[in-house]
């Protein structure tokens, strides 16, 4: 934390859904409007000196939803990251993804490899996006990573503490600082359970396509007016 600042914030962005049937449009046509608060909203939290932003974009369970919404957003990936390279590089934002490869389609894989790629070198924050993510399939999947390097590299269980696990993550990331969910559900849905062990929890009404820079500096004001104690790891 600098100045109040978090070191690294977390959104679950939910209510796209909502805040479309509310105004009577397709639900796809809310998803496309959180895509778009999304760029303008995560530009402004990592000027305010966050260095680090993870945002639930889909998770393992979003699979279950109609063909019809999860082929909407498969191609928004696809189009989205495709048309945005230059936009990141320009922001000097490096973009990563947090999730499980499978069922991805080969497309949608072959854009996150080259944004993560084309955006290593840049400086000016991180931007983690959690793609066919889910928080118990990650800490079962580092565990995997563990027992493979046991196996193959004869790796010291007892040097596994609770510091260094996170490598085995899906991405080596500190740990999180102020954990935001949009649209009103109070509850963690699966999201980074690792990660958010100590982080400070923010919930709002606002559905996240009016989740703007005013409504961020909300949760940042009742972030910076906690008695917040630190749990002591990876900082």
């Amino acid at each position: 934390m600098n100045n109040g600042i978090p070191n690294h914030v977390a959104i679950i962005m939910d209510g796209n859904g909502r805040w479309a049937t509310r105004q009577g449009k397709k639900r796809t046509e809310g998803h496309y409007a959180g895509y778009k608060r999304l760029k303008q909203t995560a530009l402004y939290i990592l000027d305010k000196g966050v260095k680090y932003l993870s945002v639930f974009a889909f998770s393992t369970e979003n699979f279950k939803r109609s063909e019809e919404e999860v082929n909407y957003l498969m191609d928004l990936f696809v189009s989205a990251f495709k048309s945005d390279i230059n936009f990141f590089i320009k922001n000097n934002v490096k973009v990563l993804f947090s999730g499980r490869s499978k069922p991805l389609s080969q497309k949608v894989l072959d854009v996150m490899d080259t944004l993560e790629k084309k955006t290593k070198d840049c400086t000016g924050g991180t931007f983690n996006v959690c793609l066919n993510y889910g928080g118990q399939a990650e800490i079962v999947d580092a565990c995997k990573k563990v027992a493979k390097e046991y196996k193959e590299n004869n790796l010291d269980l007892d040097s596994i503490d609770m510091n260094n696990f996170y490598k085995y993550l899906y991405n080596d990331l500190p740990p999180v600082d102020l954990m935001i969910r949009t649209s009103g559900e109070l509850r963690i849905s699966n999201f980074m359970l690792y990660s958010i062990a100590y982080s400070e929890l923010y919930f709002t009404e606002t559905c996240f396509p009016d989740f703007d820079e005013k409504e961020f500096d909300k949760a940042l004001e009742s972030y910076q007016n906690r008695n917040i104690t630190k749990g002591g790891l990876k900082k």
